[in-house]
């Protein structure tokens, strides 16, 4: 194996440990589709650097370390720390969980999350990777996009979330439509069952799209009835992110 070709593959092993921890060597070994030898080699060479350790049941999961070096990503760009303030006050507006993801490929990813104080909430941990098309926060990144990226991610392969999630490209290019006039995404169950959700995009200088932010919460309290003052609420918060970011109004 080239010395590149084994940098690739033990970044790949690493991915799939942290994404199905804790996870044994032969379901680790189906998920890359690499030999197990090579697996069991890249996984002893990790434990030896302190990327992964094993379990007493020979599973392995992501080390400290990992989570040390990942976190120093989270704010790389400083959004996070442009937003976070605005972020606080839009949770107690709402009072309903409040997302900030930020874009990696064809996917976001959750980047922060202020949980609402209520009992029945949405959840998603921090890291997850949300498709585009599927999420409020997706639907409103794309529509921060030219159309030409937006026609680009409709031609890849859109997978559903669940049975209310927007499949077909017609329909979603409708939907990014109605944000841009809008100014906000209303995402129903498109994500997760039984949460509903508004998203608003956030732009850097330049005025291009830097990640998304959202309103979550249970569809018993996340209803069309608070969805506009929810969604303009989001709006709002994302232009004064954006403005602080060096977007132009």
């Amino acid at each position: 194996m080239a010395p590149t070709n084994s940098v690739v593959s033990a970044v790949h092993v690493l991915e799939a440990v942290g994404e199905h921890q804790p996870v044994g060597l032969s379901d680790l070994t189906r998920v890359v589709g690499l030999p197990k030898s090579t697996v069991l080699r890249i996984l002893r060479t990790l434990a030896e650097v302190g990327w992964c350790v094993p379990d007493d049941a020979a599973r392995w999961r992501l080390s400290y370390r990992a989570f040390a070096v990942g976190n120093q990503a989270r704010d790389a760009g400083g959004l996070r720390e442009v937003a976070i303030p605005v972020l606080h006050e839009l949770q107690l507006g709402t009072g309903e969980t409040v997302h900030l993801a930020v874009p990696d490929g064809r996917e976001l990813v959750l980047l922060e999350r202020l949980d609402t104080r209520h009992r029945l909430r949405a959840f998603l941990p921090l890291g997850h990777r949300i498709p585009l098309h599927a999420s409020a926060t997706g639907q409103a990144y794309l529509a921060a996009c030219t159309p030409d990226e937006v026609e680009t991610y409709l031609a890849g392969p859109l997978e559903r979330s669940t049975r209310h999630t927007v499949v077909d490209p017609a329909r979603l290019r409708d939907r990014i439509d109605e944000v841009r006039e809008r100014g906000w995404s209303v995402n129903p169950e498109g994500l997760s069952d039984g949460i509903a959700a508004v998203g608003a995009p956030l732009r850097g200088p330049g005025g291009r799209p830097v990640g998304a932010l959202s309103v979550s919460g249970p569809t018993v309290r996340m209803t069309e009835e608070v969805f506009d003052d929810h969604g303009r609420a989001a709006a709002d918060a994302a232009r004064r992110i954006s403005r602080d970011l060096g977007a132009r109004p």
